[in-house]
């Protein structure tokens, strides 16, 4: 495990702890139909991120899912529901153990917070209709929001792996225009 994957745990499981939802704990307990909106939100992410398409090994691209999480449960209580998809991808082989803290920053921490601040930022000062909530905080958020994930991601590819600037571009970042 080299010190950036080190530094990523370290960060993700302060960001988990520090941004604990008190209530998320009481509310798991209290009411079933959360507990099958949290678990079906956990197995939807799953599934999403199981599928992967990419032109280079390792820089695969897939559905993020993470605006819609936000837009439903909160940035704080999404990021412990993206915890189950991240270990169960984890315990499958699909994501390397020592990688598991970057992938978490890269793909449901910081894009959440990220797809929170937009949905903030335009209830706060665009108008408040549906139209709008669903334009600007649903579809242009996430779009944003996957452009975020693969800058970050690039980023993080370039400082860990083999793969060289142009490599990366060509093959990934490229794709956020889509």
């Amino acid at each position: 495990m080299s010190s950036w994957q080190l530094l990523s745990w370290i960060l993700f499981a302060f960001i988990l702890l520090r941004f604990y939802p008190r209530e998320l704990l009481p509310r798991l307990l209290q009411i079933s139909g959360y507990q099958h909106l949290v678990f079906a939100s956990a197995v939807a992410l799953t599934l999403l991120w199981s599928v992967r398409a990419g032109i280079a090994p390792g820089l695969e691209l897939f559905f993020l899912g993470v605006t819609t999480l936000v837009l439903c449960h909160g940035w704080r209580i999404a990021i412990w529901i993206s915890c189950l998809p991240l270990l169960l991808l984890m315990l499958f082989g699909v994501i390397d153990w020592p990688d598991g803290g970057a992938f978490a920053l890269t793909t449901f921490v910081l894009p959440g917070l990220f797809s929170y601040a937009v949905f903030v930022w335009s209830y706060h000062y665009l108008s408040r209709h549906l139209f709008v909530y669903i334009f600007v905080a649903g579809f242009i958020s996430a779009a944003l929001t996957i452009c975020v994930k693969i800058l970050l991601t690039s980023l993080w590819f370039y400082t860990q792996f083999d793969y060289g600037w142009h490599t990366i571009y060509q093959n990934y970042t490229q794709l956020a225009l889509l």
